[in-house]
């Protein structure tokens, strides 16, 4: 196949994937080979859209946002993600690629408000657009946002980079025998209780018939591979 099997996409990435081996914010040379693999997969003429979380910096249900408030710490946990998405635009715009940051509240002298018109216009004009605050609600995941976002936008398909390569049939760091799913449906997943994304992101691609792809962020070329086509993750599916 030379031609991808996807026009538009919404790439998630957690914040943990910034880390890299550090414990704790954003590892130059994590975020640099995940540019990397982003700038392979446009060359394919993709339009990419990506939301990304915060949970290397604060997360509003981490133990050390115990005792806050819950939606004062929610709303923390989204300012780190608008700073996990400067730095992931940053490292687009120097890696050659035109970014746009765009934020679910709105802070205009540091990114732009969230403007669905505006996010349609960059993704034609063949923009990444970087989407932080996630929904700009507090008690909705970042993955909840990635649905969201995802068909706001018309995405094709939800991309969530992890650091794994697929969900399996059992955890595969503790039972040797457990094999990747290559697809399975909704229905399915919910039977087996595999936890993909939160129940509201779940349900919100389910209804809106919006697949979502599995796989790991930290394999070289994966993304690439999973916009032509190839065996690479778990495809979720009506």
């Amino acid at each position: 196949m030379t031609e991808p099997v996807y026009r538009r996409v919404l790439l998630k990435l957690s914040g943990e994937a910034l880390m890299g081996t550090d414990q704790y914010g954003i590892n130059r040379e994590a975020i640099e080979r995940m540019v990397s693999d982003v700038v392979e997969a446009k060359k394919l003429g993709v339009q990419m859209a990506i939301v990304i979380g915060g949970g290397n910096i604060f997360r509003g249900v981490a133990p050390g946002a115990q005792g806050m408030d819950r939606a004062t710490a929610d709303y923390m946990g989204m300012l780190a993600t608008v700073m996990n998405a400067l730095a992931l635009g940053d490292a687009l715009q120097q890696a050659g690629l035109i970014a746009r940051v765009m934020s679910a509240i709105g802070i205009d002298q540091i990114v732009e408000s969230y403007v669905r018109p505006k996010a349609l216009q960059y993704l034609e004009e063949g923009k990444i657009v970087v989407f932080a605050a996630g929904t700009g609600n507090p008690f909705f995941t970042t993955d909840t946002a990635a649905a969201l976002r995802g068909a706001e936008i018309g995405a094709e398909i939800v991309l969530k980079g992890t650091k794994v390569d697929g969900v399996y049939t059992a955890d595969p760091m503790r039972d040797a025998s457990a094999t990747r799913y290559m697809t399975i449906t909704f229905d399915e997943a919910i039977e087996k209780h595999l936890g993909i994304m939160d129940a509201a992101a779940f349900a919100l691609c389910r209804d809106q018939q919006l697949p979502i792809k599995i796989f790991s962020i930290l394999k070289q070329g994966a993304l690439t591979r999973i916009l032509m086509g190839d065996d690479e993750g778990t495809l979720v599916h009506m």
